[in-house]
Order: C-alpha cells, then structure tokens, then sequence
C-alpha cells in the first residue's frame, strides 16, 4: 500500500508510482475501486490517472474494465541490471536442469531479507509450492533462501533472524541452528531443506557466482522434490554444472 499519498501535497509521481505499486503476486487484476483503495488515492484522480498510464502502455484495460500491468512496465522490468540480464543468461541452463531433473526449477535473488523469484519451471509432475515469479518470501525457509543468506551482509543476517516466522511444523526457528546451517553452507557450497516451506517438498540449491568475480554471489538457483533421500547428487551435479554456466555469462 502506498501510505499516505492521498494528502494534499503529494506529487503525480508519488500517485503513479501508488497506483503501480498497487499490483504485487496476489492482486495482478484490479478494478478501479480497488486501485483506488490500495494505492490511498480518491477515485475520480486514479481514474484520471489510469486513462493516462493506459495511453502510454503502462497499464492495460481489459474488456471487463479491471486493470492489469502493461507491456511498458513489463519490457521495463526485463532490462533491469541484475534481474533482467540474470534471467537471461540463466534461462538456456535452467532448462538444461529441468530437462535432466523434471524438478520444479528456480532463479532467486536477495531483495533486502526477502528471496525474490525470477525465474520458475515447473512440469505437471513438479511438487506443489507457494513460489511464483516474482513473489517474495523469507529467506530463512527455502532453498535458495539460505543459499542467499548464507552469502548476505551480517545486517540482513541479523535482520533475518529476528523474524524467524514459523511456516510448517518443520520451518527452522531457532537462530542458533539457523546459524550452524548458514556455516555448513558456505562450507559445503550448497543447501537444503526439507518442508520447510511447504508440506511434501523438499529443495536443494546452490549459489551463483560470476567468474570474474567469484567471492560475489548474485543468484541461487535450486530445485524442488518431493525428497532428497534420493538422487541427491545427481541433483546437485546438475545445478553446479548450471551455476558455473550463469556465472560464465555474467
């Protein structure tokens, strides 16, 4: 929501960038009462200002009148620096992991002490999960959450552990275990969980490096199973061989 953009004062850029933050994963199709509602703007000025942002490919109308993100925004979001260039040089390796492995496949990045989904492929076989491209989840309970937090700034570890939400019976609440892990990952290159995010999946992952700069991790990438008592490393060969790939063409 974007707070208190409806007060006298605020400027047209403060109300466009309300009304577009108004979309996130779980309100992708608005009508013009409800982006009103979420952006805390009156209805006549989203309704001036929609008119506009769907002029110029921004937003889109549907024949139902509801409201839905643009070809604008969406070329826009394809050349941001990391996540578009990233998913990019990640997608032909990806496939190459969802080929070999028919696992629900992922490209994340760390956005502050959330993981952030740029990238998933998923097959009717692949286990049923909450993660969708672009949604944001703890960092603390997935695959490539570790991974990311593993490598992140002493603050966001801090930050991290402070909100050790309990997601499933089997989510890691306990700092001083999510610590050990976080050590064991760094060492050993790669992390796993097991139901921790959801019920019946269980998921591995690795970090994603640029070779020219390989202490930098920019990226992890994973895969989703129903368990890891098997298979296990042929999984992992899998996505090192895929990290290494990425991290050639950054």
């Amino acid at each position: 929501m974007a707070g208190n953009t409806s007060t006298a004062g605020a400027t047209v850029t403060s109300r466009v960038l309300a009304i577009i933050g108004a979309f996130d994963e779980r309100h992708r199709v608005l009508t013009l009462s409800e982006l009103a509602r979420r952006a805390d703007l009156p209805v006549a000025t989203v309704h001036r200002l929609t008119a506009e942002l769907v002029a110029g490919q921004a937003l889109a109308r549907r024949p139902d009148g509801r409201f839905v993100v643009g070809r604008l925004l969406w070329e826009a979001g394809l050349r941001a620096p990391i996540e578009g260039r990233l998913k990019q040089a990640a997608e032909p390796f990806l496939h190459d992991v969802y080929a070999a492995t028919l696992a629900t496949v992922h490209l994340a990045v760390r956005d502050e002490a959330k993981v952030l989904y740029v990238e998933r492929m998923a097959g009717r076989a692949s286990v049923p999960i909450v993660s969708t491209v672009g949604s944001r989840l703890p960092l603390h309970c997935t695959g490539v959450g570790k991974v990311l937090l593993a490598h992140a700034p002493a603050e966001v570890v801090d930050t991290a552990m402070g909100d050790l939400i309990r997601i499933t019976p089997h989510t890691i609440t306990s700092a001083d275990v999510l610590r050990r892990q976080l050590e064991t990952i760094r060492r050993d290159g790669y992390a796993t969980t097991s139901e921790e995010m959801s019920p019946g999946a269980c998921s591995l992952a690795v970090p994603v490096m640029p070779s020219s700069d390989p202490d930098s991790v920019v990226a992890a990438i994973g895969v989703v199973v129903p368990t890891l008592k098997r298979d296990r490393q042929r999984l992992l060969a899998a996505l090192s061989v895929a990290a290494r790939g990425i991290g050639r063409q950054l």
